[in-house]
């Protein structure tokens, strides 16, 4: 399969992305800039990485939104496509409405970079069919504003949908206030939409999915992916 990673300016990640596809996942990949217009038709999963897309002047992926680039990856999702949005990609997908909710300030209002745990919630998915049902990931996180809000319908409808994929928790499993880097809503790390064909998170697995880094919990996703579609 091949992968498309989208550059905006102030993306940080997207390097780490492309690297974790073509060195870890050993799949094809290749750049999409912001101010494209079209997407080749070869590909069948769209990157948006993390970092911090037009400086978030305005607010986290509120103007990323508006590059040419993302009415293509709207249509793109809209048609099937599958995507993934990592931290500040996770922005910038609620904000195109391709997922529901937003991402607020850290409760703490400091910015958070480190491990942590995940506890996978739906194994059904494109995204997680390869994570095994005991396992507990350990993930790294690196934002200011990944504090997960939705008002009380959407969030039933994410629970009674299985659209709830990851929640923050311990290394045991167990998900609690203490566990929770960010204050986001019932623990909440990861989402899809209803079709499933959308997958917004805030832990960066590219950032794990290479063995010189002590950690590939992450690449286990891309795995999933890549089972899915071959």
């Amino acid at each position: 399969m091949k992968f498309a990673v989208v550059v905006f300016p102030g993306s940080n990640c997207d390097a780490d992305a492309f690297y974790a596809i073509r060195d870890n996942a050993n799949q094809q990949v290749q750049y999409l800039w912001h101010k494209d217009t079209k997407i080749p038709t070869n590909i069948d999963c769209i990157i948006l990485p993390g970092g911090f897309s037009y400086g978030d002047y305005l607010r986290s992926g509120a103007i990323a939104r508006f590059s040419p680039i993302m009415q293509e990856v709207i249509s793109f999702a809209n048609k099937g496509g599958y995507v993934i949005g990592i931290c500040n990609g996770f922005q910038v997908l609620t904000e195109a409405h391709l997922l529901p909710g937003t991402l607020m300030r850290n409760n703490t209002l400091n910015f958070v970079c480190k491990d942590v745990y995940l506890k996978t919630l739906n194994f059904n998915t494109a995204f997680t069919n390869q994570i095994p049902k005991e396992k507990i990931l350990r993930i790294p996180i690196a934002h200011g504003e990944g504090n997960y809000y939705a008002d009380n319908d959407t969030l039933k409808a994410l629970w009674d949908n299985n659209q709830v994929v990851f929640q923050y928790c311990d290394q045991n499993g167990t998900v609690n206030n203490e566990s929770n880097p960010n204050g986001s809503l019932m623990n909440i790390a990861g989402i899809i939409n209803k079709t499933g064909n959308v997958l917004g998170m805030m832990p960066h697995p590219e950032r794990a999915s290479d063995n010189l880094l002590g950690n590939t919990d992450g690449l286990l996703i891309f795995k999933s992916l890549i089972n899915k579609l071959s």
